[in-house]
């Protein structure tokens, strides 16, 4: 099977690296939480939030610091999301030059749907790759275990305040850090293993095509 276009390699290279930035900022936000967070956070509530005087000078370079790192996670953060939608975009359009961006957004992003849509989505695109049938039981443990720890990661980032007694800044943990790590690196599995059969199909040699009729063998002549 040939595709009618090229696997987006371009686009699940720069997957690999949104996600690597994603890993990295965050990496550095939790040790800025270990090392000056939960102290920052105390200072900060013992004067309401907003100090002044002396008290900001003392607090303006962890602060900056701390909006810094923020701002970095938030930023690879969109650019990994970003990053990724494009070439799960164009990776099924290499399967289907029809096949439509919408259902891509609905997947992600229509509530109830996205806890399964984004999973059976990348399955259905490799189906589409004409996989070999002995690689389906590995690739089902693949997807499931990165969109498992991908549903977990969300889950430590939206209660990680909640679940953090002594009251950092963000909650962000080596939870969360280990997490979002193994996530990404299963996604970065995923991606890779579709573009790679992708790959592998467009350089197939076309096979020949077989003759419809085929020559009489040669007889001797008659006198």
């Amino acid at each position: 099977m040939r595709f009618a276009q090229a696997p987006p390699i371009k686009a699940a290279s720069a997957v690999y690296v949104t996600l690597a930035a994603q890993v990295v900022s965050l990496g550095a936000l939790v040790l800025f939480e270990r090392v000056r967070g939960r102290e920052l956070a105390a200072q900060l509530a013992a004067f309401g939030g907003r100090p002044r005087g002396a008290d900001a000078e003392a607090l303006v370079g962890a602060v900056t610091v701390f909006a810094v790192l923020l701002m970095l996670t938030t930023a690879a953060t969109l650019a990994a999301a970003a990053a990724y939608v494009t070439w799960l975009v164009r990776a099924r359009q290499a399967n289907d030059p029809s096949a439509p961006s919408a259902a891509v957004a609905g997947a992600w992003l229509i509530p109830g749907v996205n806890l399964v849509g984004p999973a059976l989505l990348v399955h259905e695109l490799w189906k589409g790759t004409r996989p070999p049938s002995d690689r389906r039981a590995r690739w089902l443990a693949l997807v499931a275990a990165w969109w498992l720890s991908w549903l977990t990661t969300l889950t430590l980032a939206v209660t990680g305040l909640a679940r953090d007694p002594s009251g950092g800044l963000t909650g962000a943990g080596l939870a969360e850090l280990t997490c979002l790590t193994l996530s990404a690196l299963l996604c970065a599995a995923t991606v890779r293993e579709i573009t790679r059969l992708q790959q592998l199909a467009c350089t197939e040699p076309k096979q020949p095509l077989t003759p419809l009729l085929t020559p009489l063998p040669d007889t001797a002549p008659t006198t």
